[in-house]
């Protein structure tokens, strides 16, 4: 049910592709992505028990929070133990030892001393073939699956900028030490998307509907200085640059929209901001959407604004264009700098073999990339580095021209906004924040707690229950005949339904469906054999409205899509707030 909200929320409302790809890849993918040499977390082991390994980061946090637990601190021990916390995953491999010396972290579980950090790549390998000569991994994300059919999407688009690309499946990662349930997992459900944008023009139709949405943001500065984070309007946060961009802003407000409706609560939501030294190089923006739970602030969705590093990194691997090409309403000549005809055939034959790529690849770049290599070559030599080749032109060898040309149209490599869902995580956090426990009544000689938990109808596994009074209704042939009609009109609108035709008390089952999560029980009793009518009761109200069967289906459709609130069903039929009262209508 969050995966199909999810797809509601983005595919469905903001007009997506959809993709499925495979969750085994080649190696020259990942090695063009990135992932082969830098997919990788420090990690620490115990140096007398090779057995136990730790994240390095992780258990940096975890000691950072012990200290801030010991009282008696000092404001300046406080602001110190908080700065180093907020940075455990932006340190180098250096910094990393450091720290560790510094504060004589040990094996938490022995109290032996601990190795330096090393790199541990995250990712599973799996040869691929019967010889399995072909290197291979099972995927670390989604989202790569994405670049390398965004030829084919932009076509299935019309050739349209922007777009976005969904995709929603399993990711795999080699984690260095999986715990708190489902939130460090090998094997997990990531929905992400890509959407391209032109790197020149990233404001989103749609920023005025969402401007004013006030947000909490954790930005890098209080993070830095151990500040709070500030509560703001996403509008004011863009405007002051705090968010790089509208569309970023655009996707972090839906994506705080998404989280809320289903059903996790607001105040325990904010925005983290990547801080310098841990976002990546081409990055020009990156947030975490955290929810607080048992676990801390824990990272459940990133949104970053990727530049064109993928598409880029991509093309130059597979050697093929993948920009966009963009029709100018009036053209315009411009003077550019040119390898000469004769230059080109030279470099052919002064580097043999390679000598094709080599011209190729000073065809190819960019106008301020060409006049580099012609200014250097006025006063010496010029190296150009080809797929990690170096290649040395002389003053003569390589010769530019400057020639007019018309322009047509504007290329150029689109950039992406990238939201990325860890859906696990966020099914983790919503038990926690839709969970809780009825008062007890003194009356009761119930002992038991009396837990619900308080799924939004639209994300609720069941979205009713079926209860049938006592055994003499269950029995009864028109209680079989109208269950076997209404049943057929919940399936007919997708709703999922359960039935509980126990010999417990109707109060005990409904106890019993609150547990569960189930929004709303549908009771029927000796008076829905006379009339057809049938008692709707909401879980967390506990109130019960009194309706035809006929018209229970629709009711339910509208109740569980949002379109109808349980406010306004309760005052359109008769209703009542106790069992013990009788129903009216107002």
């Amino acid at each position: 049910n969050i995966i199909s909200l999810w797809r509601q929320t983005f595919v469905i409302s903001e007009h997506l592709l959809e993709i499925e790809d495979s969750c085994i890849m080649q190696h020259s993918v990942l090695k063009a992505s990135g992932h082969v040499d830098r997919f990788n977390d420090f990690m620490v082991k115990d140096v007398k028990d090779e057995s136990k390994f730790f994240r390095a980061d992780k258990l940096l946090e975890e000691v950072m929070e012990a200290k801030l637990q010991t009282p008696g601190i000092t404001d300046a021990q406080r602001h110190e133990y908080t700065t180093v916390r907020n940075q455990a995953d932006a340190y180098s491999q250096k910094e990393m030892w450091e720290i560790f010396q510094k504060y004589e972290i040990k094996s938490p579980e022995t109290g032996n001393d601990l190795s330096e950090p090393y790199e541990f790549n995250l990712m599973f390998p799996t040869p691929i073939g019967p010889g399995g000569y072909l290197q291979g991994y099972l995927r670390p994300e989604t989202a790569q699956g994405i670049f390398l059919n965004y030829k084919f999407c932009l076509e299935q688009n019309s050739n349209r900028l922007p777009f976005g690309v969904a995709q929603v499946g399993r990711s795999f990662r080699n984690e260095i030490a999986p715990r708190a349930g489902l939130t460090r997992q090998r094997e997990f459900t990531q929905a992400e998307i890509e959407y391209f944008v032109n790197p020149k023009q990233k404001d989103h139709p749609k920023f005025a509907l969402v401007e004013s949405t006030v947000l909490i943001l954790f930005h890098a500065d209080a993070q830095l200085n151990a500040k709070d984070p500030v509560k703001m309007t996403v509008g004011e946060a863009v405007r002051s640059g705090l968010i790089n961009n509208e569309t970023l802003g655009y996707f972090i407000v839906k994506t705080w929209q998404f989280l809320v409706s289903i059903g996790l609560k607001k105040e325990y939501i904010r925005f983290r901001q990547h801080l310098p030294t841990e976002m990546a190089h081409y990055a020009c923006d990156c947030w975490d959407a955290e929810i607080f739970g048992s676990y801390g602030w824990l990272e459940c969705v990133g949104i970053a604004d990727r530049s064109a590093f993928d598409l880029t990194a991509h093309a130059n691997a597979a050697k093929c264009d993948l920009q966009y090409k963009e029709s100018l309403e009036k053209p315009f000549e411009r003077e550019v700098l040119i390898l000469t005809k004769k230059s080109g055939v030279d470099i052919m034959k002064a580097f043999k073999k390679d000598g094709k790529m080599v011209k190729e690849f000073i065809e190819s770049q960019p106008q301020e990339e060409l006049e580099c290599i012609a200014k250097k070559l006025e006063t010496g030599d010029a190296d150009v580095q080809v797929d990690g080749r170096s290649f040395t032109l002389t003053k003569g060898l390589a010769v530019f021209e400057r020639k007019k040309e018309k322009v047509t149209v504007n290329a150029f490599t689109p950039g992406v906004i990238e939201p990325s869902f860890g859906i696990d995580r966020i099914f983790s956090m919503l038990l926690e924040h839709v969970y809780s426990a009825r008062p007890k009544d003194d009356k009761e000689d119930d002992k038991q707690t009396r837990g619900v938990l308080s799924f939004a109808a639209s994300s609720a596994p069941y979205k009713c229950v079926i209860l049938p009074l006592d055994q003499r209704i269950a029995r009864d042939k028109r209680y079989l005949e109208m269950l076997d009609y209404f049943t057929r009109e919940l399936c007919e609108q997708g709703l999922s339904f359960t039935s509980d035709e126990s010999n417990a008390t109707i109060g005990r089952r409904y106890a019993r469906n609150d547990e569960l999560g189930v929004p709303f029980a549908v009771t029927f009793d000796f008076e829905t054999m006379e009339d057809s009518s049938v008692t709707l009761r909401e879980r967390d109200t506990m109130w019960q409205i009194r309706l035809p069967l006929s018209q229970l289906g629709e009711l339910l459709r509208c109740l569980c899509k949002g379109s109808e609130s349980w406010q306004s069903a309760f005052q359109r039929f008769p209703h009542k707030k106790n069992s013990n009262e009788e129903f009216k209508k107002d």
